[in-house]
């Protein structure tokens, strides 16, 4: 393959070919793209004198059986110009030679292979079924979201983080009754505690406040058991 260079409205010196030629090495540009057909240079010349300092214009064009890739630019002469556009083209050929390295290096993985290349991933067994890593006393632990659930524990199915400002209870109860729920958690803006209100029967309606234990706050473990009741 051989660089033809041509100009456009302009002569071109055979000591800009041979630049041309020192510059744009084939065999570098061969190594990043294999399957190049042609390398095209024009060269032309704006004679408008306001554009002085861009008045020499080269572009340069190669084909291959992928896309064609375009690299020009301007200076105030056509060496300077040349370099600015070599410098564009090898950056965009090598953006192509990555972009295809990638994707001929990505391969599908097995659902096998799953959990060696996804942290925390269960494992399958033959049948498609998720096979839980036993614990030294025996029973199965499986992670559900951010949890770790022994033996055949709750099935969390969805868990949700919301930002609440404090407020009242009648504006908690406004709430409820806008959004058409049967309970609603707040923060009290009196005791700056979480509390739940919910609906009873008719219009009646619970409230169930919470309220840190001063044991645990002192780093006191709590005593088993414990539960709020409506």
């Amino acid at each position: 393959m051989d660089i033809v260079v041509k100009g456009r409205k302009t002569e071109v010196p055979e000591r800009f070919r041979k630049h041309v030629a020192e510059k744009l090495k084939l065999e570098k540009i061969q190594k990043l793209d294999g399957k190049v057909i042609s390398l095209d240079v024009e060269v032309s010349k704006e004679p408008n004198p306001r554009q002085a300092d861009r008045c020499d214009r080269v572009e340069i064009t190669l084909r291959s059986r992928g896309p064609v890739i375009r690299a020009e630019a301007a200076a105030s002469d056509p060496y300077a110009a040349l370099d600015l556009a070599a410098e564009k083209l090898d950056a965009r050929l090598r953006k192509q030679h990555d972009k295809r390295f990638s994707r001929r290096g990505a391969r599908r993985i097995s659902a096998a292979e799953v959990p060696d290349h996804v942290p925390g991933a269960a494992t399958l067994n033959g049948n498609g079924q998720a096979v839980h890593e036993e614990e030294p006393d025996g029973v199965p632990t499986k992670k559900i979201g951010s949890l770790e659930v022994k033996g055949e524990g709750p099935l969390i199915v969805r868990e949700k983080t919301h930002v609440a400002s404090p407020m009242t209870l009648d504006q908690a109860l406004y709430e409820m009754e806008l959004v058409g729920h049967d309970f609603y958690l707040f923060v009290d803006s009196e005791t700056k505690e979480p509390s739940v209100v919910y609906r009873r029967h008719a219009y009646d309606y619970g409230v169930i406040h919470l309220s840190t234990d001063p044991m645990v706050a002192q780093g006191h473990s709590p005593a088993p058991g414990g539960t709020l009741g409506g």
